[in-house]
Formats: C-alpha cells, sequence, structure tokens
C-alpha cells in the first residue's frame, strides 16, 4: 500500500483564473510536504476480514520498500510507484481467446483501450473503468478484474485509459469514457460486437465515471440504451463528512485525506462538486438502467454507497446490493489472496451474465 506525502494549500479550493491552469494547480500543491497523520495501518478493528487485514498488511510492507509517494506535480514518479504495486497484483487468472490494445480517437486524444474475448462469436460488451481517484491505476492494473468478468459472463471487455487528473480535470475523463460507450454502440460490430448489449461499469473513480456516463448519455444519447451499471464501491459525492468518513477517516488504506487530494485534483472548481455528472448521489436517477453495486464495509466511501443504494430503489431503478463484511476500499484488486475478492468478481459475472441475456 502506497505510503503518502500530501502537498496542498489549507482552505476551500477557489476556481482557477489564471491562463495556465495547471500551474495554478500545481500552486494549490506547492506548499512544505506533510505526512499523512493518522490512525497505523492497518488499524486495530476485530471486524477485519482476516484474508483483507493479511493482504492489507502485505501491501503496506511492499509499499515501506519503495521510497514514500509525495503528491507533487508532475505524478509521473508517484504513478510509476503505484504501478509497480499493483501490476503484479493482476498476475494469473482466466486466459483469454483475444486480447489486444487498440486506439480510438476520442475528445482530441488517442486513447489506449484494452480489449479482451473469452471466445468468439458477436459478444455483448462491459465498459469497464478503472478506479485510482481520477488520478493513477491503469487498464494494467484491472487487466485481472476485465478478464475475471470476461470469464464470468461470457462477454468481451473495454477499459480505456482515460485521461488522469490533475493533467485532465473534470470533465475530460467522462467525456472521453462517454465517446467510447458511443462508439461501441456505432461501431462495436467492427471489433466482433453486439453494441445493442452494453454493461458499463468501475470501480471507486471508475465508477463514478461510469455513473456519470449513464446520466450524461440519457441526456445526449437517449436512443443509447445501456443494459446496466456494475458499480463497485464507488465515489458519488464530495460530501467529506458522512459517517463513514468519519469512522473509516484513517487507518483503513483510502483515508479522508487522500479523498481529499483527488478531488482537489479531480474537480478544482467548488461547483463543479455540485455537477451531478461528478457527484452522482446529487442526480435525478429515474430511468436509469439496473445496477450491481458491491460495497466494501470498512470503507470511508461506504455511507455514499449505501446512500446511492437507497436513491437508486427510491427511484425505480432495479438494483442488487451486496455489502463484503470486513473488507477495505478496493478490495477487489486481492483476488489471488482473499476469497471476498473473488466471490464478488464471480457474482459480477453471474449478474453480467443475466443482463446482457
Amino acid at each position: 500500500m502506497e505510503r503518502l506525502i500530501v502537498q496542498r494549500t489549507m482552505g476551500c479550493v477557489r476556481a482557477n483564473n489564471k491562463p495556465d491552469g495547471l500551474a495554478a494547480r500545481r500552486d494549490r500543491f506547492s506548499d512544505s510536504a506533510k505526512s499523512v497523520k493518522g490512525t497505523t495501518m492497518p488499524a486495530q478493528d476485530p471486524r477485519w476480514d482476516p484474508e483483507m487485514l493479511a493482504f492489507n498488511a502485505m501491501m503496506e510492507a511492499e509499499g515501506a520498500k519503495l521510497p514514500p509517494i509525495t503528491l507533487t506535480l508532475p505524478l509521473d514518479q508517484a504513478r510509476a510507484q503505484t504501478e509497480a504495486l499493483n501490476v503484479p497484483l493482476s498476475a494469473g487468472g482466466p486466459q483469454m481467446a483475444e486480447s489486444a490494445d487498440r486506439w480510438l480517437p476520442l475528445r482530441g486524444r488517442r486513447v489506449q483501450c484494452r480489449l479482451h474475448k473469452p471466445g468468439p462469436g458477436a459478444l455483448p460488451v462491459l465498459i469497464y473503468i478503472h478506479g485510482g481517484g481520477w488520478v493513477w491505476n491503469s487498464i494494467d492494473t484491472h487487466d485481472r478484474l476485465m478478464r475475471e468478468y470476461a470469464a464470468g459472463a461470457g462477454c468481451a471487455v473495454i477499459g480505456p485509459d482515460y485521461a488522469l487528473s490533475p493533467e485532465a480535470p473534470f470533465p475530460q475523463a467522462l467525456e472521453e469514457c462517454a465517446a467510447l460507450v458511443r462508439w461501441v454502440a456505432a461501431h462495436g460490430a467492427d471489433w466482433g460486437l453486439d453494441p445493442s448489449r452494453i454493461v458499463v461499469g468501475g470501480d471507486s473513480a471508475g465508477a463514478n465515471l461510469a455513473m456519470g456516463v449513464a446520466l450524461l448519455l440519457r441526456r445526449t444519447d437517449p436512443d443509447l440504451r445501456l443494459r446496466g451499471l456494475l458499480l463497485n464501491y464507488g465515489v458519488f459525492d464530495a460530501d467529506l463528512e458522512t459517517p463513514s468518513y468519519k469512522e473509516f477517516a484513517d487507518g483503513y488504506f483510502l483515508t479522508r485525506e487522500k479523498m481529499r487530494f483527488y478531488w482537489d485534483c479531480y474537480a478544482p472548481r467548488p461547483a463543479d462538486r455540485l455537477n451531478p455528472l461528478a457527484a452522482p448521489l446529487l442526480a435525478d436517477l429515474k430511468g436509469l438502467p439496473p445496477c450491481l453495486l458491491h460495497i466494501a464495509e470498512l470503507d470511508v466511501l461506504c455511507s455514499e454507497n449505501l446512500a446511492m443504494g437507497d436513491a437508486l430503489r427510491e427511484a425505480g431503478v432495479p438494483v442488487q446490493q451486496a455489502l463484503f463484511p470486513g473488507t477495505a476500499h478496493g478490495f477487489l484488486r486481492s483476488l489471488n489472496h482473499v476469497t471476498a475478492a473473488r466471490k464478488a468478481a464471480a457474482e459480477g459475472g453471474v449478474w453480467l451474465k443475466g443482463i446482457l441475456g
């Protein structure tokens, strides 16, 4: 697990009025570095799943072998260290009939897309958006999980390497992912896909983007009908004062301090944090497709995930929801180590198979 040295100014985030937006964001994180202080990792808590606790202790030990990750711009070195810690976790798992990287011109960039196909034929597709606080991780860190879903559901999976923040703040990543869904709906047959059967999913910041994509497409492309949304412990609101933020603020790896930094990177303008495309819990959720909602118990995001489940049901959206006891945020990356992660991935595959038909 990475150790963080957070650099940011105190006080509220102001809208950027400088000509050089990236320079302004660099200024915000240019004060003297300070370590994130709090409970020893991991926190002493009898609710831990023993396998989850052992995995987190292992990752903390691996992270301790590296220099502390310093959150200063540019984030190249921090991202390299995060990849070094997380890519090995994608080892093993199902073998695909076809795996390839392809590039698509989306929103002014050539976006790398990882395509996994478990077999022949015109396959339905899951577009899976990786998590990482909108700041790091990649299609490589999430490759194993994408293959697990492909094998479990018998569907193709496409993972976009979307533009990261703070270099590309809201709404760039959202618009790239929405553009990918539009491309698959219009041209997916060129890749051997069934463009009439699309699910969008993701974890953490990726689940935020998945929900944002569905809300955006509901407005801009009403004839593009998604089959479902697969949402793993998503970021659904910018409120850092929920009960779970207070209970799990430190000692459970995804801390309140980290989430504050991630929001500062992704949505530096306060007004954007009130936009339902960035904070979907504020949205009118009526008309969204059926959702699978997987929630980690010991997670600062637990409260907003429970609230999202309630809000979806109140809006008349079918929801299959499960809370995984004793797990921490990001537990799906522990497929080689934690039974609950394998159980969640398998349940996701079954749900996808049913929803995609």
